[in-house]
């Protein structure tokens, strides 16, 4: 397993962990070597870039010897990554965390105000025999266009953007920064680099400091989770890896930390996900809630308030985590990409495009959030208005889709149902009005003559157009009054016309982008959902497990997978994945407890019995979080990070 500059082909996307700090996010391989670092912000220019260029893309890399084995595993219930290197008699486990905690000015139970002091920290302890360690740090900016110079700083180097601080003796030669030094057994090293200029420190106690503040974060954190029914592993991780791509400053939860992980190996569908998308609203909310999250679901709530208000009386289908409107398109063609998988794009050039859902999407969160006793913020009710407009205006025009098509716009039939949803959810909201009711009707008619197939059986893509759309398994999810039978043999179409084995291809459509993809994993995830609606629960469940075997080694799944190999494929790991997965888990319980029916309607609906179904054990929760104590762990002063 060496790692030879000039000869080094990315691994799978499957190979990589993620550590993060509510702010930015590295991703590491197996071997040890942190491909993708962004310190700071998701969106940060990325200080190792190795990930879309494999040979001057820059990294944090070991030498091993050829015949070493890895092993890893997250510590219990956090995201801190523990690797475990064999070969010989050695045996050295290495330790990499992003360090973050609790603010000082925090409250009691509060684990959304964040201090976090900005490193990518690595431990390597030498638990056996006398290990070698060499380490490699190539740092780039400027999207790897230029290395970074760095200059001596006492024990430390130092460049205008960041310090590397090491417990033994740092080399540099050329563009490269070398370590070197022997472990005995009990003997560890330390490597640790900041954007922050922290002057002369204590390495070895720093390093223990945020260690352990950062672990009792995580622990602590997890311990709050509600959920205790089937699966629970896979929830908890899916849980900590939606709370990972928080960005606390403003509380907005990327889509995912990379950008341009293709959807196929060399090909050009490689786009930036490291935006929020107001789409994800409800199901975030959903998902927080029925774990007991409800802090992050509010501020998620209040940024996606915010950013909204911003671009009235237009809404965007997508905002920066740090409220930018404006998220331009560029392609990188000095990069090579993830295993020659060009263009590599920073932006998102569909953020200009109409999605007629987002406004039932957006809606639809705030029933859920209304639902819940929360208040809005004031201007809610303006962007309430907004929307309404909106649809009244455009309703009846196509658009790109929730699937942000770059051909011509087209009558999507779920972006019409959302259209009808978000009238429906400002019903609840404000009270009904016989206008809306008008056009509600309208719209409904218009899905039910021209948006079922030519034998009106059951559901199409696109108005006229006999094709089939994955989003069409939304629909019962969502509350719209669709026919039993059409309901069904939509389902039925759906998997019949776009199933491959357990992975569901997104539509029929085409898309205006050249080259292929792989199958989009949230839709098997809906599939399994859908399923439930219509009472096959057996299938549902098979199904679902299956779709648990596809995660990596570490419970993380990716955008997309090939349905021949397996291989995941796309950015990674994936927040809309981990929050379907974990919409299934609440929803068979729901299903067990209450029913098919339970599992149609409106969020809000599904969240009202959500709540009934814990509500013995959030009585028990009140007591506890009275008495300061959690389950496991208690909310303590050990989760603070001083800065």
């Amino acid at each position: 397993m060496t790692n030879n500059t000039s000869t080094y082909r990315q691994p799978p996307i499957s190979d990589y962990a993620i550590i993060g700090d509510c702010h930015g996010s590295a991703l590491v391989a197996r071997d040890g070597s942190i491909d993708w670092c962004a310190l700071e912000r998701f969106t940060a220019d990325p200080l190792f870039c190795r990930l879309l260029d494999a040979q001057s893309g820059g990294a944090l890399a070991f030498d091993w010897p050829e015949n070493v084995e890895a092993s890893r595993r997250y510590l219990p219930g956090t995201n801190i990554l523990e690797s475990t290197f064999r070969y010989d008699s050695v045996r050295v486990r290495v330790t990499d965390l992003m360090p973050v905690g609790r603010a000082p000015n925090a409250g009691l139970h509060d684990y959304v105000t964040l201090a976090a002091p900005h490193w990518l920290l690595r431990i390597v302890h030498c638990d056996a025999g006398h290990a070698r360690i060499r380490l490699r740090c190539q740092l780039r900016q400027d999207y790897a266009r230029d290395p970074m110079e760095l200059r001596q700083d006492g024990p430390s180097l130092r460049s205008d953007r960041v310090s590397l601080y090491c417990s033994a003796p740092l080399c540099v030669e050329d563009d490269t920064v070398h370590v070197e030094h022997e472990l005995k057994p009990g003997e560890r090293l330390i490597i640790g680099l900041t954007t922050q200029h922290p002057g002369p420190i204590d390495l070895e106690q720093t390093a223990d400091r945020y260690l352990k503040t950062t672990q009792a974060f995580w622990s602590e954190w997890s311990s709050y989770c509600h959920y205790r029914g089937p699966y629970h592993d896979a929830v908890e991780r899916s849980a900590l890896a939606l709370k990972l791509l928080t960005y606390a400053p403003t509380g907005a939860i990327a889509a995912a930390p990379t950008t341009s992980l293709p959807e196929w190996i060399g090909g050009a569908r490689n786009w930036d996900y490291r935006y929020c998308w107001p789409r994800d609203a409800s199901f975030i909310l959903f998902a927080l809630g029925a774990l007991g999250y409800d802090l992050e679901g509010d501020r998620f709530g209040a940024y996606l308030e915010e950013a909204c208000h911003a671009t009235l009386p237009n809404v965007q289908i997508m905002y920066g985590i740090d409220y930018k409107t404006q998220l331009v398109e560029h392609e990188l063609h000095h990069l090579a990409g993830y295993r020659d998988s060009r263009p590599v794009r920073i932006g998102n050039g569909a953020y200009t495009q109409r999605q007629l859902d987002v406004y039932g999407e957006i809606l639809d969160w705030a029933d859920l959030h209304a639902s819940t006793e929360r208040k809005f913020r004031r201007q809610a009710h303006a962007l309430f208005s907004a929307i309404e407009k909106l649809i009244e205006d455009h309703w009846h025009e196509g658009d790109s889709g929730l699937w942000e098509m770059r051909g011509p716009p087209r009558h999507h039939t779920f972006g019409k149902v959302m259209c009808w949803v978000g009238l429906d959810r400002l019903n609840r909201l404000i009270g009904k009005s016989a206008k809306r009711h008008a056009l509600q009707e309208l719209i409904r008619n218009a899905i039910l003559s021209e948006g079922l197939d030519s034998t009106g059986s059951h559901l199409v893509g696109s108005f006229g157009q006999d094709t089939m759309n994955a989003a069409l398994l939304l629909v019962p999810m969502v509350g719209f009054p669709v026919p039993d039978d059409v309901l069904r043999a939509t389902v039925e179409a759906v998997q019949q016309r776009l199933q491959r084995g357990e992975y569901v291809q997104r539509y029929e459509e085409q898309d205006g982008v050249s080259g292929s993809e792989g199958a989009f994993l949230a839709c098997s995830f809906w599939l399994v959902d859908a399923l439930l609606t219509i009472d096959r629960v057996g299938e549902a469940e098979a199904l679902f497990e299956r779709l648990l075997t596809r995660t990596n080694d570490l419970g993380l799944l990716s955008e997309e997978v090939d349905p021949a190999s397996g291989e995941l494929l796309g950015n990674f790991p994936q927040g809309l994945t981990h929050l379907a997965l974990i919409q299934n888990a609440v929803n068979f319980k729901l299903h067990e407890t209450h029913g098919a029916r339970a599992i149609r309607g409106a969020h809000s609906d599904r969240g009202r019995l959500v709540s009934q179904a814990i509500e013995e054990f959030g009585s028990l929760w009140a007591t506890v979080k009275k008495s300061e104590h959690t389950g496991r762990i208690r909310s303590s002063h050990a989760s603070i990070m001083q800065l």
